[in-house]
């Protein structure tokens, strides 16, 4: 296939960052007397941002939204002091990246983590390399699987939709891809596994990042 550009999901595809999200979860958890969950849970858990994962996290009895509002406000506080204690990049990301960047492909990353948070780690962990955007959730655009912020990055890039190669960990970032009309490029290091992939519509499934420049 030729492509011309990508777009990289953050947690479970160009980071690990599930350690440092699970273990600032936990926390507030256990500040308010709730149960907390193992690390595999969390692995179904998030992919829809801290709000959703907060919800997710709390006993079903204590999802008002007054509750939710003040334990996701701790969760920011606690994950703000804590994002790149424990995350790191995968194996193999720094070597992909490389390879792209010297075929001149125009890379950037779509995550539905807070914006203000996406863009403090990439800038901590990925500030190697030029992304052309770097876009987390905000007001501007709903959450992915919309395809709107997709299709602004592939706008901004100046690349059609089915020139780009979309690369996630998640049935969130298969259906993004899938409606933005670009190509849907699964990865199981991350978050979730093949099944999950491939039944959202995964073009490709990889099991390791130099896995791509042999499709590319």
């Amino acid at each position: 296939m030729k492509k011309h550009a990508a777009i990289f999901d953050l947690d479970g595809t160009l980071v690990n960052s599930l350690e440092d999200i699970a273990g600032s979860m936990n926390r507030v958890l256990a500040h308010y007397g709730y149960p907390s969950h193992s690390y595999d849970e969390y692995k179904l858990l998030v992919g829809e941002g801290l709000k959703n994962l907060t919800e997710r996290c709390l006993p079903e009895g204590a999802r008002s939204e007054d509750n939710i509002a003040r334990c996701l406000a701790m969760m920011m506080k606690v994950y703000s002091s804590c994002y790149v204690e424990k995350s790191h990049l995968y194996n193999g990301i720094p070597d992909l990246l490389d390879e792209l960047s010297s075929r001149k492909l125009k890379v950037s990353i779509l995550s539905n983590k807070a914006d203000e948070l996406t863009q403090q780690i990439c800038g901590k962990l990925l500030n190697k390399w030029n992304f052309e955007l770097i876009v987390g959730h905000s007001d501007r655009f709903p959450r992915k699987p919309n395809p709107a912020s997709a299709l602004y990055i592939a706008q901004s890039m100046n690349v059609e939709p089915q020139n780009i190669i979309y690369m996630g960990d998640t049935a969130i970032d298969m259906k993004t891809a899938n409606a933005a009309g670009m190509f849907a490029v699964g990865v199981t290091w991350g978050f979730r596994g093949r099944e999950e992939l491939a039944s959202n519509g995964a073009k490709v499934i990889i099991d390791s990042p130099m896995e791509l420049v042999s499709a590319l």
